[in-house]
């Protein structure tokens, strides 16, 4: 039986509809129209993606645009299509870098999308060289990497426009180094960033610090993220949607759901925000509070304050972080930490810190004594590493089927970045791989998940009997 093709009423009303759909996601008129003159059809999550792409022109508008999570939604569609129908066709000579790792894939992909994507406008694609010129001279150059060191085949050259994919393949200092790229010398154009990916990969804590916290606490200012999921695309074959399905463990969340609380090789796997963090609060005066610090100096120096409820569920109600700064300053910094938490160094029951503290500096001084100088007196903690990390798991549970009884106040951010980064050591996948912070920048490191393992080492039960 022929499919019935729509009478021109019909397609009419399926354009005044789709017109609408685009206006009351915050399109422009004007991008509206060369998508339609195009014959683009931008599904809803793909035109806010559009929307929050056009928000990038007003003055102190957003510089970079998120679209994904999941696999599935059509990002590099509508990627191709903002950069290509959209950007480059209202702008003359306007330069893009299309960027992904592996090239093969990447133009095999933009191949397969030119037709769809391209076929109502003038383009030339050229093979050999991976650019796409229109007839303004506006053109996209398909960029490759094969690991981080390809991309500085880029560097020093000038875009307006970077679309970056599969993005957490990307380390953070890379990440910075293609940004040094994006600058304009055309007027009235602010140079902006596109990336589409999904939870996982290097620089899965990078992405999700940038992008999804700002997005998920409504405080975006610089970025725009615009989540989808294979529901969100109704041209995707059903075949591709049941084999996600299909998927178990950190891929079904990751890939399916596009779950940024979990990264593939993920050591706390059950970690969960929602059922984790809670908000802050000033405990109980009969609660035991204690005290746990890592020492660090080009490292991060991190200390947490813990206390038990009467039902012995732990909570790590606040943080202090630092680096290359000294010990006095630090005492200074926790004696304010206690003080919004009604607590002083006299009233806590223990005081625990890394093996550290207690080595010579490079005067022959004890780092502890400087602390002791301070009003601080530490206890060796508990350091076996595998043990801890098993204790965080138990007391982290598996929400919502088990309760935890370890929770996390908002306070804490460095640890919340931290834990769900932490990944099992290959050679020993019962422990979390050792990872130090950039020297540089300070970024990342595994300091803050040492201090809170000794923390949670340190409560009744947890290895260290507290006074």
């Amino acid at each position: 039986m022929l499919a019935t093709l729509p009478t021109k009423a019909q397609t009419r009303q399926n354009l005044e509809s789709y017109i609408r759909a685009a206006r009351a996601a915050g399109c422009p008129a004007d991008q509206v129209q060369r998508f339609v003159r195009a014959h683009y059809v931008a599904q809803p999550r793909q035109l806010l993606f559009h929307a929050a792409a056009r928000a990038c022109d007003a003055p102190g508008g957003p510089e970079e645009i998120g679209f994904g999570g999941a696999r599935g939604p059509g990002k590099s569609h509508a990627m191709l299509a903002q950069i290509g129908l959209d950007d480059c066709q209202r702008v003359p000579g306007l330069k893009a870098l299309l960027l992904r790792k592996v090239g093969k894939a990447v133009r095999e992909s933009v191949e397969d999308m030119l037709p769809r994507v391209f076929a109502h406008i003038r383009h030339n694609y050229n093979r050999s060289t991976g650019t796409i010129t229109f007839e303004n001279t506006s053109r996209i150059i398909i960029g490759h990497f094969k690991d981080d060191r390809d991309v500085d085949a880029y560097l020093g050259l000038e875009y307006d426009v970077i679309g970056t994919e599969e993005a957490t393949t990307l380390s953070a200092r890379k990440d910075e180094t293609v940004g040094t790229c994006l600058r304009t010398s055309k007027p009235h154009w602010r140079p902006r960033r596109y990336s589409t990916t999904n939870p996982g990969g290097l620089g899965h804590a990078w992405y999700k610090k940038r992008f999804i916290d700002p997005f998920r606490s409504r405080r975006e200012r610089d970025t725009r993220f615009i989540p989808a999921t294979a529901d969100d695309n109704r041209f995707l074959n059903p075949e591709y949607r049941q084999r996600l399905d299909r998927l178990v463990g950190w891929m079904l969340r990751a890939w399916r759901y596009g779950d940024w609380d979990i990264a593939a090789g993920q050591y706390f796997s059950t970690w969960s925000e929602p059922h984790h963090v809670i908000k802050w609060f000033v405990p109980p005066a009969h609660w035991r509070c204690w005290l746990a610090l890592d020492y660090g100096f080009m490292h991060w120096t991190m200390a947490y304050l813990l206390t038990q409820n009467d039902d012995g569920a732990l909570f790590i109600l606040d943080e202090h972080g630092a680096r290359k700064t000294p010990p006095e300053t630090h005492c200074l910094r926790m004696d304010a930490m206690l003080a919004r938490n009604n607590q002083s160094r006299d009233q806590l029951a223990a005081r625990v810190a890394g093996h550290d503290i207690f080595s010579k500096d490079q005067h022959g001084r004890l780092i502890a004594d400087d602390y002791a100088a301070g009003g601080y007196l530490w206890d060796r903690a508990m350091i076996d590493r595998v043990n801890g990390w098993a204790q965080l798991t138990r007391r982290l549970a598996d929400p919502p089927e088990r309760a935890p009884s370890l929770f996390v106040s908002r306070r804490c951010e460095r640890l919340i970045e931290c834990i769900p980064a932490l990944v099992h050591d290959p050679n020993n996948p019962e422990d979390v791989l050792k990872v130090d912070c950039d020297l540089d920048t300070g970024e990342g490191g595994d300091d803050p998940g040492d201090a809170g393992r000794y923390g949670v080492m340190a409560a009744p039960g947890g290895g260290w009997l507290l006074a």
